[in-house]
């Protein structure tokens, strides 16, 4: 489940999916009635990709919390965010236990609540199995090597774009050579003497 592009913005009800960007902002749609709006970059705005719940140990992310939601209701609906205070509360405490009591209010118990069943009745709770990281670095590392393979055969089949120029010779009879720049070459060399005979 990609949360990255789902949105919560500050002000208007519900969650908005990101269409598309703009010169100043994003152009959101929303779950609930699939209007598209502007939201700008100074407009209140989380990804729920980047939130997460208090808890007593360490922060949850919200995906986290969704998944055991998920679990809990057996992939159905969850308790409904209009429901009575206690009811909300003690379904939460079942999901999850260690939440912090302190910092986490009815009310965002309640916007959890609410996006879990709008996401699940928009079909995008939608878990996927995470893979392992090793097999993803192996990966990368396999196609760093295959990448290195042409980068280094590129090297070898490009022609040199710097050039040696000679200089005067000087009265003692030995010629120096500098390094310097083709035209539109970089200037890397520029300056290392060569000594020749």
């Amino acid at each position: 489940m990609d949360l990255s592009n789902i949105l919560a913005i500050a002000g208007k009800s519900g969650l908005f999916k990101v269409m598309s960007q703009t010169k100043n902002g994003v152009i959101v749609e929303s779950l609930e009635d699939g209007k598209k709006i502007p939201v700008f970059a100074n407009s209140r705005s989380s990804a729920l990709e980047d939130i997460s719940v208090f808890t007593v140990s360490e922060d949850l992310p919200l995906k986290e919390v969704f998944k055991k939601i998920f679990e809990k209701a057996n992939g159905g609906k969850a308790v409904d965010s209009k429901a009575d205070k206690n009811e909300m509360l003690k379904f939460f405490e079942e999901v999850l236990p260690e939440f912090d009591k302190e910092r986490v209010y009815v009310s965002d118990i309640k916007k959890i609540l609410s996006w879990y069943n709008l996401l699940l009745e928009k079909n995008l709770m939608v878990f996927e199995e995470e893979k392992p990281e090793k097999k993803t670095k192996a990966k990368a590392k396999a196609e760093g090597e295959v990448s290195e393979d042409k980068k280094e055969k590129a090297a070898k089949s490009a022609p040199k774009k710097e050039s040696l120029t000679k200089q005067k010779s000087t009265a003692q009879g030995s010629k120096t050579l500098k390094a310097q720049p083709a035209k539109g070459g970089s200037s890397k060399n520029k300056g290392i003497g060569i000594k020749q005979k």
